[in-house]
């Protein structure tokens, strides 16, 4: 999979290359820490609006933030103008929040060619460069075509099956206090608790103020959480979004072997037929 970073200096050097398109991936509602709020758009120049709440999701699953089926992605992505072979830049406003979940949708379409901006906005805005009011629009059509890896992406059942089967870690990046049921779940009808057999990480572990924590803090972070061997580890949060940031860190770190649970405890929490754990 490699390396799934960039820097800010990298990102101006390349930012003339024409192969390489650019996305914001922020979001209008942040959950799970104090969002970042700016008094007038600013954005990256050159950078196009990667809608991870209405046209990168699916629309018609019950789930919030449902994984877009390939014919949504595709028609959405070449929408952007991004082509078979572009370098997919990503970054949101917040540093490090909603830019992993776009790009580990790219990387279940197939899009290994995909890196998220380490730092976001506030790491540019912090260095004084260049930005713009406005968001570009492509000037073509792009040529990709997703095709879903089907082990990056799990459900309910293949989580609950693989669980018992004791095959697969799963880690949740919500707080420890909606991990532990001690407090209220911000969705309507979600029970409390967490998903029998999980282990938590609350995503603000792995990073450091705006950016990532180094590779090296993050092998220590997850040498206590992961087996040494490669084994499958699923991970979750609120609604699957969040858990793209855990998920990203473990990548980071070396793992390789990694899924992601759509849904996450909007879907598991809502569902009166699955079990909840609700202690530490």
């Amino acid at each position: 999979m490699g390396f799934p970073l960039v820097t800010t200096g990298w990102l101006a050097d390349n930012l003339p290359n024409q192969n390489l398109v650019l996305l914001d991936a922020s979001m209008s509602k942040v959950i799970g820490r104090t969002p970042r709020v700016y008094d007038e758009p600013v954005f990256i120049p050159g950078a196009r609006q990667f809608d991870l709440e209405r046209d990168f999701c699916d629309l018609n699953s019950p789930m919030i933030h449902a994984f877009p089926a390939e014919e949504r992605f595709t028609r959405q992505a070449q929408k952007l103008g991004i082509h078979r072979d572009s370098i997919v830049i990503i970054y949101d406003n917040q540093g490090v929040y909603s830019a992993p979940r776009a790009w580990w949708i790219f990387q279940a379409m197939g899009h290994e060619n995909t890196f998220v901006l380490d730092g976001g906005l506030p790491k540019w805005l912090a260095e004084q460069r260049e930005t713009v009011s406005g968001l570009a629009r492509p000037s073509e059509t792009g040529s990709i075509v997703g095709a879903l890896q089907s082990d990056r992406v799990c459900d309910s059942n293949y989580l609950l099956k693989e669980l018992k089967a004791g095959q697969v870690t799963a880690i949740d990046a919500r707080s420890a206090e909606r991990f532990s049921g001690t407090a209220p779940e911000p969705r309507e009808g979600v029970r409390s608790g967490h998903v029998p057999g999980s282990q938590n990480l609350p995503f603000a572990e792995v990073l450091d103020d705006h950016s990532f924590k180094s590779a090296e803090q993050l092998k220590v972070v997850f040498s206590n959480l992961l087996p040494p061997e490669n084994q499958q580890t699923v991970f979750s949060c609120g609604s699957g979004i969040t858990a793209c940031i855990i998920l990203m860190a473990a990548v980071i770190a070396g793992y390789e072997n990694t899924v992601l649970y759509d849904g996450s405890w909007a879907d598991w929490g809502s569902n009166p037929s699955l079990p909840v754990a609700t202690s530490d």
